[in-house]
């Protein structure tokens, strides 16, 4: 079977049986304790790395409602903010409260965490050896499918309520 991988627009296939599954290496969570991909097996996963100073921050608004759209099936949306490109707040507090208040925020959120680099966490280590995709900037999206394997992955342009997006995700819904 194949699996598409959609990267900065363009299909690739990869043999979803030569896919490992992803680490279960547990990320902070910015409320305290840690969430890990294992807890959502089964589940469409779809992580993506963001920032609170950025361009595209206005993206918030668009995740916060593929979760709220999708959720009851099954979908979860985890945001990872990073401050790789330099765009994040000095703080997990901080962040936090800048996405309570200004785009009210309720999906999962990891504390701030490297996505790319030799300090990058192992999920996105894993997504690279599968992939070859690492985030170029903020607001890049990854989904996981129910198998646990790499569905597609989509640059910062891609809006999460984009037609590719909430298709691909429609599709893992399945």
């Amino acid at each position: 079977m194949k699996t598409p991988v959609i990267a900065f627009g363009l299909a690739v296939s990869l043999a979803s049986a030569a896919l490992a599954a992803p680490p279960t290496d547990p990320f902070a969570s910015i409320d305290g304790g840690s969430l890990s991909l294992a807890d959502w097996a089964g589940q469409p996963v779809l992580v993506v790395n963001t920032a609170s100073q950025c361009g595209f921050t206005g993206q918030y608004d668009g995740l916060q409602t593929l979760y709220d759209t999708y959720r009851d099936q099954g979908l979860v949306v985890l945001a990872v903010p990073s401050d790789d490109f330099n765009q994040e707040l000095a703080t997990a507090e901080d962040v936090k409260e800048f996405c309570t208040i200004n785009y009210n925020i309720t999906l999962p959120m990891t504390d701030i965490t490297h996505v790319k680099g030799g300090q990058a966490h192992p999920f996105y280590t894993w997504v690279r050896a599968q992939t070859g995709f690492v985030p170029r900037w903020n607001f890049n999206k990854v989904l996981i499918g129910r198998d646990g394997a790499v569905v597609a992955t989509w640059g910062s342009n891609a809006r999460p309520m984009s037609n590719q997006i909430v298709g691909a995700v429609e599709a893992a819904l399945k």
